[in-house]
């Protein structure tokens, strides 16, 4: 079998490469601790997008830092209430993505949820503030200024700050929320559920933003990391940073907060990836610790995935539709 990374046997040990900060449980707690002061102010809009079975609301509430965010609300119209809700997380630069396609979670029973990140395609605002590059990549955003200003930080609160936030509508189970999302979205999936445990169960798709360091020394990075590339050309460029600047990297790294998940999981990879390379994601996989399990594609890449879509939503129905 052809392979770009580890082979099979040694990707199912592979525990990261990238360091994790002596302060990082600490750096999360004070930081749910600033998302938890906010007032959300949530606003529930109502859409021009009509469907006679699904209400369907243009949601907006305040994240930390005082950005406005948006997320696509649809609900069931006549579901038993409460019933379950899906959250979804869109891939690096796109937005919540087109009402329709959300509408077979809704048939189902589901209501369905899908943000927009703060400062990518959608509507989410990005407030800025921080010190130094801003010109290509939300990685190396606030990289050169204090930890707290990383703006994923600030991401991947917003994800967890919008799961409490539907958990506590009436319409809603908070017993039964889920999360999904491909590449970026798989990602903020697992941060989501790290930061919210409440979450059921998960369906992460290739996870990005994974093990940094080995992305580096896989000689990939281009692409989807090509901002760290730059940032070491433009503002270090012999390296003299380098483990400083891994070690910032590793507030925001989802494999460090892998193991606070406690839903369901079920993991989608291709051996073949070169954007999120196998190793990146199994590092993410491999650490945590509530029920799981990974679905191989030998043969593919950053691509579609046969039948990803299909396994995704019989494992949320079973996970998510019975009481």
């Amino acid at each position: 079998m052809p392979v770009v990374d580890l082979p099979l046997a040694e990707l199912k040990t592979y525990r990261g490469r990238n360091p994790c900060p002596s302060d990082f449980d600490e750096y999360w707690e004070d930081a749910l601790g600033e998302m938890r002061s906010v007032d959300p102010q949530v606003e529930l809009r109502p859409s021009s997008f009509e469907c006679g079975f699904a209400e369907c609301f243009d949601l907006f509430f305040t994240g930390v830092r005082s950005a406005r965010i948006h997320a696509k609300y649809l609900r069931p119209s006549t579901a038993v209430t409460p019933h379950p809700a899906l959250l979804q997380f869109h891939g690096y630069s796109g937005n919540s993505g087109e009402w329709s396609s959300k509408l077979g979670y809704v048939a189902a029973g589901f209501s369905v949820i899908a943000m927009d990140c703060r400062g990518q395609g959608g509507l989410s605002e990005d407030r800025g503030g921080t010190r130094g590059n801003s010109l290509n990549g939300h990685i190396v955003r606030g990289l050169d200024d204090s930890k707290e200003n990383l703006l994923y930080r600030q991401i991947f609160l917003d994800t967890a700050q919008l799961a409490s936030i539907v958990m506590a509508f009436p319409e809603v189970d908070s017993t039964r929320v889920g999360a999904m999302g491909l590449s970026q979205g798989g990602a903020l999936t697992l941060a989501c559920a790290a930061l919210e445990p409440r979450i059921a169960c998960l369906a992460p798709v290739y996870p990005f933003l994974s093990d940094y360091q080995r992305v580096w020394e896989m000689d990939l990075g281009g692409d989807a990391y090509k901002e760290l590339r730059e940032h070491f050309r433009r503002f270090d460029p012999t390296h003299a940073r380098e483990n400083e600047i891994f070690e910032r990297l590793g507030y925001i790294d989802v494999q460090h907060l892998a193991p606070r998940i406690r839903g369901s999981v079920l993991f989608f990879t291709g051996l073949m990836d070169t954007i999120c390379p196998p190793s990146s994601q199994f590092a993410a996989y491999n650490r945590i610790t509530s029920p799981k399990r990974m679905v191989v594609y030998p043969d593919f890449s950053h691509e579609s995935l046969p039948e990803e879509g299909d396994r995704s939503f019989a494992f949320m129905r079973e996970e998510l539709g019975r009481k």
